[in-house]
């Protein structure tokens, strides 16, 4: 899509919106409720539910009690006596509740569609009751709240103080309503790194230093409520199994399906280890056997009973390499060791136990060198802890009883700095690689690190709807999304501009994060640090005028959502440009460089600023606690300092100052990928621009990655005055990893017919020789600048052709240098270029 075309399109979906004719992606169900008319009255409800249906069903019927009351002022009443007859809703699980099981006897609801399926609902009108019937117990609770949310009730209510719209009439619509069955079959989260904000949050809220089982509560409810099923607790300093022997109970009850992360197997907690490690002794297998076992064996016990999937193997002590050389003979003994406990607690063959193994950093290494469990246990793969997935199952391997999963970061502790601060993962970049995850097959569990849990609330909601359905979000889809989400917090009339926002401040913050950002990141001399400087002081001040726009009830949950990230990385900017001024400037005795100074330490005081108003200002301090993690100050990820530092500056004493064709421009041609010339799809894929994907404009992809390439190109036109022999191109595309495990991904470059091929992420790997000096700086800035050097022919218009031979490859970025080019963050402001459209053409230039 062309960049007119994409401006159309978002003015299209406002249009749309207006009129009433735009379908909300966010709504799972079709509409089943009217605010002005329809064929059952819920103004004031009587819920009934079957004593003998399961816990999690009643306790997610008295929170749609309350949801009504959120919209009516008036609480609807639940009861579990007599049949139901005077109900105006009817709620139950199909094998658990005597009408619902009555109603699929006599044909009021279909008990074929539920009979065998997995957390599937169904709601529809039996004579004058509005029946939400579930397949299990988790079909049900997902039915209850699909209610809640149509009748305007945010998943983020609580968490993110998303306000409920006034309704004095509710109106249920005569049809059937369902979701049908979800593509992946465990969908959650992992809070994880969640110190110093999130454990110091729940002290302030919950009055304790752990994570309790009323904490937990609320998360288990926000996961029901976004049709998720599953969850890996905190583990940095806390102990889900043992700080509370609530926790489990809660989490059976209300439909949770626990597991304990990568490093942590058995279902035991780290810290219960590591607060006792006198009593357990050394974390080794190989010399600390027996007490290992017994620690094993305490853990799986405990939850015995449960739904809980059982995380199998080993790695080091502190989520470290169990060993430098992957010694593939002793985890192999872990794991039968762990499955003979297993099957010893239970009574029956460990294969009915759901296990999982977590192929994480260097355990992947011993499935390379062959090391393999049963197909009974689901192998967890992983991205590279910066959204770029590092493997994918191929033909042979995709044939497994209990499949693959993958594990997937919007928060990080580690190389080359962390990234805990705030959401950074442009949602356009998720989606591109959950869509090639579940192209690979991978459809068994999909776990999101999320960190504190806030600031991350779109990047769950989205990942948490992908999990359900990944093939209802094509690339537009995900713009839409992002909208209907808007739209869900703050009306119609904000939606597109907030969602427009929303995009662009993940875009910009995915440029580079907060903990990496520094004043060297972008070119001072060009002008590229002060165009994006000036880029985020827009995004705020555009974020700060829709926020005063709206009505008080929703300031709160905007705050949260979007002002505060965009007010607190356009601030960053401002700070770092302005030490990178201050340096230039005192470098040239510039008295300027004072005024510099002082801006430098003006936007650091407005950083702590910043953080301890969403500390204590909104929603009347609810949030005290959750926005303290450091951010400024980082030259490592392991630095240990106490609090934010802020940038060094300089200053002077008695300053006394109070269809494209481009064309060379300063000895270089800079075009973006997606202002081709002409585009040539071969083989089935097409392209497709990738918004937002890209540092400075989109990306451009052949999709879908599981079809060849064939002989698909892009070509690009441009002019030249310069007279060279050789030109250096640098075709910039993104880290995609060598997930096919291949030895590296290819395309290749033509120049007026001479083509060189180049293989971009051979080098990608977490191999000792590559894992500091190439990958880890690589991924974490997101990007691959491909340079290689072409002879220019004498002629002044040039052909220049991309040819993908692998899939997944995306284009951003194409600069020819002709001797003019100097580095750039951002590869250069676009040349300029005409449009020829319909045989008429256009002057264009980037601003």
């Amino acid at each position: 899509m062309r960049h007119g075309m994409k401006c159309l399109f978002l003015s299209l979906l406002s249009l749309l919106a207006q009129l009433g004719l735009c379908s909300n992606t966010l709504w799972a169900a079709d509409r089943l409720v009217s605010f002005k008319a329809g064929d059952v009255d819920l103004s004031r409800p009587t819920i009934w539910v079957d004593a003998a249906d399961q816990k999690g069903v009643l306790l997610a019927a008295r929170n749609l009690a309350l949801d009504f009351g959120r919209v009516t002022g008036h609480d609807a009443t639940v009861s579990v006596a007599d049949r139901g007859d005077g109900a105006t809703i009817v709620a139950g699980t199909l094998g658990h509740s005597r009408v619902i099981d009555r109603m699929a006897r006599q044909g009021g609801i279909d008990g074929k569609a539920l009979q065998g399926k997995t957390e599937k609902y169904i709601i529809t009108l039996v004579g004058q009751q509005l029946v939400i019937a579930g397949s299990d117990r988790r079909g049900t609770i997902y039915g209850i709240y699909e209610l809640s949310r149509q009748i305007g009730v945010s998943p983020w209510y609580w968490w993110a103080d998303v306000p409920t719209v006034h309704h004095d009439s509710i109106y249920a619509l005569r049809g059937t309503y369902t979701d049908g069955e979800p593509a992946v079959r465990y969908r959650g989260i992992f809070i994880n790194d969640e110190a110093p904000c999130l454990t110091s949050w729940v002290q302030h809220m919950f009055k304790t230093r752990r994570g309790g089982h009323e904490f937990y509560a609320r998360c288990f409810e926000l996961l029901l409520r976004l049709k998720a099923n599953f969850m890996w607790p905190a583990m940095w300093a806390w102990a889900f199994y043992a700080d509370d022997p609530l926790n489990t109970k809660t989490a059976d009850e209300m439909g949770i399906v626990m597991g304990t992360s990568h490093h942590e197997p058995m279902a035991r907690n780290h810290q219960e280890y590591a607060s006792q490690r006198s009593l357990w002794g050394a974390w080794n297998y190989a010399t600390n056997e027996k007490n290992l076992n017994r620690f094993f064996r305490e853990g799986f016990e405990r939850m015995k009973g449960t739904e809980d999937v059982v995380t199998i193997g080993m790695r080091g002590d502190g989520d470290a390499a169990m060993s430098e050389e992957a010694d593939t003979r002793l985890l192999q003994h872990v794991v039968d060791n762990q499955r003979r406990i297993i099957a010893d607690v239970t009574g029956r063959p460990a294969q009915e136990t759901p296990q999982v193994w977590a192929l994480y950093k260097e355990v992947l290494d011993y499935y390379d060198k062959g090391m393999r469990v049963p197909d009974d246990v689901t192998l967890l793969l992983c991205d590279d802890n910066w959204g770029n997935v590092r493997r994918v199952p191929s033909v042979k391997e995709r044939n497994r009883r209990d499949g693959w999963g993958l594990y997937y970061h919007v928060d990080y502790v580690g190389a080359p700095r962390n990234t805990k601060w705030l959401n950074v993962t442009p949602t356009q970049n998720m989606w591109e690689q959950l869509q090639l995850a579940a192209q690979y097959g991978i459809r068994q569990m999909w776990i999101l690190n999320v960190g504190d849990l806030k600031p991350m609330e779109y990047p769950i909601q989205f990942f948490l709807d992908m999990a359900w359905n990944p093939e209802r979000y094509d690339v537009q889809g995900v713009l839409a999304h992002t909208r209907d989400f808007c739209e869900a917090a703050w009306g119609r009339e904000a939606a597109v501009e907030a969602a427009r926002i929303l995009n662009l401040q993940g875009k910009y913050a995915g440029r580079c994060t907060a903990e990496m950002l520094d004043a060297r990141t972008y070119n001072l001399e060009s002008g590229e640090w002060q165009r994006v400087a000036d880029d985020y002081m827009r995004l705020e001040a555009d974020a700060l005028r829709q926020f005063v726009s709206l009505r008080p009830e929703q300031q709160d949950s905007y705050r949260e959502l979007i002002l505060f990230p965009v007010q607190a990385m356009s601030n960053l900017y401002q700070m770092y440009y302005a030490q990178a001024m201050n340096h230039a400037r005192y470098a040239l005795g510039d008295p300027s460089a004072n005024l510099w100074a002082d801006r430098v330490e003006a936007a650091f005081r407005r950083d702590s600023m910043l953080c301890a108003a969403y500390n204590h200002d909104i929603a009347g301090g609810k949030w005290k606690g959750m926005m303290t993690q450091k951010h400024i100050g980082y030259t490592s990820w392991n630095d240990n300092f106490a609090k934010d530092i802020c940038p060094s500056v300089y200053r002077i004493e008695n300053d006394g100052w109070g269809a494209y064709s481009f064309a060379e421009r300063d000895s270089q041609v800079v075009m973006e990928a997606v202002h081709y010339q002409e585009a040539n799809a071969d083989g089935g894929g097409q392209w497709t621009v990738l918004p937002y994907v890209g540092r400075s404009e989109d990306g451009i992809a052949l999709m879908p990655y599981t079809v060849g390439t064939g002989r698909s190109t892009l070509a690009y036109r441009f002019s030249t005055v310069s007279h060279v022999p050789t030109v250096k191109v640098h075709v910039i595309v993104k880290s995609t990893l060598d997930y096919l495990n291949q030895g590296g991904l290819v395309f290749v470059v033509n120049l007026d017919g001479k083509s060189r091929e180049v293989n971009f992420n051979r080098d990608l790997n977490e191999q000792p020789e590559n894992v500091y000096t190439k990958f880890y700086p690589t991924v974490a800035r997101r990007v691959v600048d491909c340079v290689v050097e072409l002879p220019l022919g004498n002629q002044t218009v040039h052909t220049l052709t991309l040819h993908p031979k692998d899939p997944g490859i995306v284009f951003e970025k194409i600069v020819v240098d002709l001797g003019g080019y100097r580095p750039q963050y951002l590869f250069g402001v676009e040349s300029p270029y005409t449009i020829f459209v319909d045989g008429l053409h256009a002057a264009g230039r980037r601003p």
